[in-house]
């Protein structure tokens, strides 16, 4: 008996590891989580007064670093938005406390267009130095791949745009990855305590990471659609171990027989 339940584990385990490894592989919009991980040390890239800068080198302070096309007509505009807005609301200093990165994943957009998207948001903050916190990159294709690649963000090209996911990567003052959170909205206090944790060099997976395993990005109609496949396949594993649990450990009844 406990070497069937031994056998069954390994096959779950298996099974549970050859899921996880095909789930990621097939993921080609969206975030995979690199925590603990760090910013390559060659990943160059040009900065608002026109100069290559190695990225690594840049990251002194907590980080909040963002992909985004700067011509995006989807949620390139709503991520921005929502660090403007959180930039204000927070009770941190901006260039002093931490720091925001947008870096353009479009190598065919150059660095001016990224200093008038800078610009737009510089007249919207008022009560933050924006000029020194909120710093503009763009590269060549090259490097972008390579940051992208590092820092688990997958996306595809769909005609002249890109199809992609919105999301904050934490760094640590040390180029650490240490918190992913995702969407176009974030609360103060949630971004405050990744900074928080950022600076202490402490990561943690998002509640988000589980609700990236039930749902899964659709291209076509641009929107996160339940994962039936994979939720199906989750539940019929588990109640296959608990069905099995069940048969092992309950003891079987001893008939009484009546004597002769």
């Amino acid at each position: 008996m406990k070497l069937s339940l031994l056998l069954f584990f390994a096959c779950f385990l298996h099974l549970q590891i050859l899921f996880g490894q095909d789930v990621e592989k097939k993921v080609e919009v969206g975030i995979i989580e690199h925590l603990d991980e760090f910013v390559p040390s060659d990943i160059q890239l040009m900065n608002e007064n026109g100069e290559m800068v190695n990225l690594k080198d840049q990251i002194d302070k907590p980080t909040a670093l963002i992909f985004v096309y700067f011509r995006c007509p989807g949620i390139c505009t709503p991520l921005m938005d929502g660090i403007a807005d959180v930039i204000q609301k927070l009770d941190m200093k901006l260039g002093e406390d931490y720091q925001v990165f947008t870096i353009g994943f479009d190598p065919r957009e150059k660095i001016d267009l990224a200093i008038k998207k800078k610009k737009n948001y510089q007249s919207l903050i008022t009560n933050q130095n924006t000029e020194d916190g909120w710093r503009f990159f763009t590269s060549d294709s090259a490097n972008i791949a390579k940051v992208t690649e590092a820092l688990g963000f997958k996306y595809i090209k769909a005609g002249t745009d890109f199809t992609h996911a919105a999301a904050v990567i934490v760094l640590s003052p040390n180029g650490k990855i240490t918190r992913y959170l995702n969407g176009t909205y974030f609360l103060p206090f949630e971004f405050k305590l990744a900074l928080i944790e950022a600076s202490k060099g402490h990561s943690a997976p998002t509640m988000n990471k589980i609700l990236q395993f039930c749902y899964s990005y659709d291209p076509v109609g641009k929107a996160y659609v339940l994962n039936v496949t994979r939720l199906g396949g989750t539940l019929i594993l588990s109640l296959g171990l608990v069905v099995f649990l069940i048969l092992i450990i309950r003891k079987p009844r001893k008939r009484n027989y009546p004597k002769n």
